[in-house]
């Protein structure tokens, strides 16, 4: 049997006491470099942006509290839009991704969080073991020529973090977890404002394509009339063809409107996770586009700092690529680990905790970068031009919001006045239309008066709806900019795919795979 370092039974217990004052002497290092040890790299710090102190689109007084924008879309007073909201939430895919996101996230944290802590791994040995000899001094030491050898020991490590490279890391993926949050967040708000948007927009759509018919069926009785009147030859041909062609034209814009409807309804369906036409039967019947029952709060433009998931996701990437920096730094200095190890050997397995003999070892190791070609170096200027670079976005990302919501608050509040003049012109196109029809029924006006008027009544009428649908779109655009989406708490989950970890057997090749290699193959 090989020559082994072998401590008995009687003095293992030695052996390990006398490791122990060692042992503790080191542990206590340990502790004391981590409390005293320093961090490299910058510590993040929110950047202090210039931001004006009210919206220039507001007309009332400043507000001092920050807006509540909690569940705004029930102001349209929709139950059925609430319905869908509640489902796209659910059901939406992007939102699926993002709560994927934030599992990844999670583990990555766990993950760098584990390099704090030392590493521990078991190990065992079970061999037989024999040799063969043609001299006759095996026989005369009584050595045999065959022996069983069995070990079980332990390797243990742990990385001090003097320059706190991984404690950098630790932190550079917590907030990597907080911009995942971030993120979820922006794909909510996202999503509801695109299916208020998009239902709004489909209900446009029916308000129109039913007043084009009403329109189109009041046509039409003039158009007979017209006809009757040119019989009895009181009336033109000129005046028939131009009612039947207005007829024809205004006709002619349903199908148009009907086709957006359903793109609409179709938008919707994906949004919802579903196929596109789920919702067509759901969103057959026609209603009115839905109405704003009150206005939104805007506070000032500070709050949409702190509303705004877009912007958040910004300044949390941005701390986390300055965390990158300081764990970029780190790996150029030296790195100390405490290393350990414990073995213990027998030639019987029964003898394995009472007679083995034991190895072991403990103490520090010391790794200096000398050199590296600048690559440690070029690690850390990489790692500062993407803070910069983040650093940008973020103050792109507030300035995009504060665009946002000037730019809602001007269109929601033009449109809103153009709406005001719309509804007025419709009224007095109304009374036009029904004084000249009466004037024409009784042969006092000729038809080209009714024409442009029952013209311009309809082409008002239509431009109210479509004026009606982008005052609720707008209303929409507002809360989306000021950060308005889902306040309920979102749990991110479990994994969409169950996936079964094994053991399995080693098959070389399956089914699809062997599929896919035909199909290669036939196609060279």
């Amino acid at each position: 049997m090989p020559e082994r370092n072998n401590i008995n039974a009687g003095s293992k217990a030695r052996v390990i006491a006398s490791a122990r004052p060692f042992l503790a002497a080191l542990l206590l290092f340990a502790a004391s470099a981590m409390v005293a040890g320093c961090m490299v790299g910058p510590n993040y710090k929110k950047p202090t942006l210039d931001i004006p102190n009210k919206w220039e689109g507001n007309a009332t007084d400043n507000e001092t509290a920050l807006p509540n924008l909690e569940e705004w879309w029930r102001n349209l007073d929709d139950p059925l839009l609430n319905q869908l909201i509640d489902e796209a939430v659910k059901g939406n895919l992007d939102v699926a991704g993002a709560k994927a996101r934030i599992r990844e996230a999670r583990a990555s944290y766990r993950k760098a969080g584990g390099t704090l802590w030392p590493s521990l791994d078991a190990n065992a040995l079970a061999m037989r073991n024999g040799y063969g000899s043609t001299s006759s001094s095996a026989e005369a030491t009584h050595v045999p020529d065959q022996y069983s050898l069995y070990e079980a020991g332990f390797d243990a490590s742990w990385e001090l973090d003097l320059f706190g490279g991984n404690r950098r890391a630790l932190e550079a993926a917590e907030y990597g977890l907080n911009a995942a949050q971030e993120d979820l967040r922006s794909t909510l708000l996202t999503l509801i404002g695109d299916v208020a948007s998009y239902y709004a927009q489909a209900r446009g759509y029916q308000v129109r394509i039913k007043l084009a018919r009403n329109t189109a069926s009041s046509q039409e009785k003039t158009a007979n009339m017209t006809r009757a009147r040119f019989e009895s030859g009181s009336a033109s041909g000129v005046d028939l063809s131009e009612a039947v062609a207005t007829v024809r034209i205004t006709e002619a814009n349903i199908p148009s409107l009907q086709a957006a409807f359903a793109e609409a309804v179709h938008r919707l369906g994906i949004l919802l996770g579903e196929p596109p036409t789920t919702l067509t039967a759901k969103l057959s019947k026609p209603a009115d586009v839905p109405v704003p029952q009150q206005d939104l709060p805007e506070g000032v433009p500070a709050d949409v700092l702190l509303n705004r998931p877009d912007v958040q996701l910004a300044e949390r990437r941005l701390a986390q690529y300055t965390a990158r920096i300081g764990e970029a730094q780190a790996a150029r200095f030296p790195k100390i680990n405490l290393v350990g190890s414990l073995d213990t050997s027998v030639t019987d397995f029964g003898d394995l905790a009472r007679k083995s003999s034991v190895v072991w070892s403990f103490g520090p190791t010391l790794s200096v970068p000398v050199f590296n070609a600048g690559q440690l170096k070029a690690a850390v200027e990489v790692a500062q031009a993407q803070r910069d670079q983040y650093f940008l976005a973020y103050q792109s990302s507030v300035l995009t919001a504060l665009e946002d919501v000037e730019n809602a608050l001007v269109s929601l509040a033009k449109e809103r006045k153009r709406a005001t003049i719309l509804t007025e012109a419709v009224t007095n196109y109304r009374e036009a239309a029904e004084l000249s029809q009466m004037l024409y029924e009784a042969g006092s006006t000729s038809y080209l008066d009714v024409l442009v008027v029952q013209r311009a009544l309809y082409s008002a009428e239509d431009s109210l709806a479509q004026s009606q649908t982008r005052e609720t779109t707008y209303y929409v655009a507002l809360a989306k900019a000021l950060g308005g989406g889902w306040s309920k708490p979102v749990d991110a989950g479990e994994p969409l795919i169950e996936d079964d970890m094994g053991p399995h057997f080693a098959l070389p090749y399956s089914r699809e795979n062997a599929g896919r290699e035909k199909e290669v193959s036939e196609a060279k």
